[in-house]
């Protein structure tokens, strides 16, 4: 339908309009035509203002009506231009004033809270500090990618033939498709970055309760000194089944215990442990033991099934698991100060049998004195291959002083 607006200047406007057209899109279409921004637009009919959420056929609006449109005059601005400048680090000038100017325009909050929601969220909170926190990290986000706008346009026209420039340019692809793959990833697998808790159940050891970590990639089941200690099992330490296990590092075993019950769920089952003197990690229930009572990883479920399923015990969730099991940073501060695993990947160990005690004295060659320059030589050879002088000592003390066994074993082989 086709309706006239009369301006507060005697000026006519025609308008080809749908009925149910609401009153702000006619304001729209109005400031194209009378140059009268929509903000400072009033539309009149029948001697009533007409709100922007109505609509014309909502308000009796017929074909060839008349609407009279006045012009509201602009308020004065209560902040001075200086006050909503920014400074060079892309802080408000003044963050109270420059807050309330944003906040007072509904379209510019409206597309923020669909392009920026964490800007929009700080403006409309009241922590000025954490606005100007955000405001000169969009400056920094925005100083960082006009400087590689203008390096790839640098680049675009570099000499074919600059061997560095070209360089500059592979790097430059090489890094636009890891930002695509990674924006691909963030589409569509977007739990890929997330932490992953790892496997934990709750069990018994010899009647104390203890939370057990479910680790297939690990050889043995593991339980630390402390552990055993609290479980009472130290007692029947075997102690000439010490060894070394490697992993992502490598950790003194300190011995075995060859039998004990566990209980899972509500059946017991015998179990044999390795005991490593570790403070980073209390009890590893290892493929060995999962292998022996045909246990099942179920992570549809998220169980523990053991004997082929007869006996299934959850997986613990996140709260439920201590804080310092979930701790990674300090078990690689400890792993790294120790030589330990970082990670509990122990999947290889090896056990030395016990040596005899003149084997382990400090002359490092069987306690005999005349030796001892001899095998200070091998030890000073095998540290700069970058081995532990403990671990170098041990080595030669287990091969008699040879130096290619020793190696040999220190080298995995």
């Amino acid at each position: 339908m086709k309706i006239t607006v009369m301006t507060s200047d005697d000026k006519f406007i025609s308008l080809d309009v749908d009925p149910d057209e609401a009153v702000e899109n006619v304001k729209a279409l109005l400031e194209v035509e009378s140059g009268v921004v929509l903000q400072q637009q009033q539309l009149m009919y029948n001697g009533k203002e007409m709100n922007n959420h109505e609509k014309l056929s909502g308000l009796g609006v017929c074909e060839g009506d008349l609407i009279m449109m006045l012009s509201i005059a602009a308020p004065p601005s209560r902040s001075s231009s200086s006050d909503l400048t920014l400074k060079p680090d892309g802080s408000a000038a003044n963050p109270g004033a420059f807050q309330q100017q944003v906040r007072s325009d509904s379209n510019l909050m409206a597309q923020l809270f669909q392009s920026d929601p964490e800007l929009a969220q700080a403006i409309s909170g009241n922590d000025l500090n954490k606005l100007q926190d955000i405001l000169r990290q969009r400056h920094h986000q925005k100083a960082a990618l006009r400087q590689k706008e203008e390096e790839d346009l640098a680049l675009h026209y570099a000499d074919p033939f600059d061997v560095e420039a070209q360089k500059k340019i592979e790097a430059s692809i090489r890094q636009k498709g890891i930002d695509e793959n990674w924006a691909a990833a963030i589409e569509h697998n977007p739990e890929a970055f997330a932490r992953v808790v790892m496997l934990y159940v709750d069990m018994e050891v010899n009647g104390v309760p203890i939370k057990a970590f479910v680790d297939s990639g690990a050889q043995s089941t593991i339980i630390s000194k402390r552990c055993a200690e609290r479980c009472g099992l130290l007692r029947l330490l075997d102690e000439r089944y010490k060894g070394i296990a490697r992993g992502v590092g490598q950790m003194e075993i300190l011995g075995r215990i060859h039998a004990a019950h566990i209980k899972i769920g509500n059946v017991f089952y015998p179990c044999s442990f390795t005991v490593l003197d570790s403070d980073n990690m209390e009890f590893l229930f290892g493929l060995d033991m999962l292998r022996k009572h045909q246990c099942i990883i179920d992570l549809k479920d998220n169980t523990l099934k053991l004997g082929g399923g007869e006996v299934s015990v959850p997986f613990l969730p996140e709260k439920d698991i201590p804080s310092h099991f979930l701790d990674e940073d300090s078990f690689s501060k400890q792993a790294s100060g120790s030589g330990a695993p970082v990670s509990s990947g122990i999947n290889d160990i090896r056990n030395v049998p016990s040596l005899p005690t003149g084997s382990q004295s400090s002359g490092g060659a069987g306690g005999n004195p005349g030796q001892s320059s001899e095998f200070e030589a091998k030890v000073s050879k095998l540290v700069e291959l970058g081995f532990e002088r403990s671990q170098v000592v041990q080595a030669l003390q287990l091969f008699n002083g040879n130096e290619e066994q020793a190696a040999g074993f220190l080298f995995g082989g």
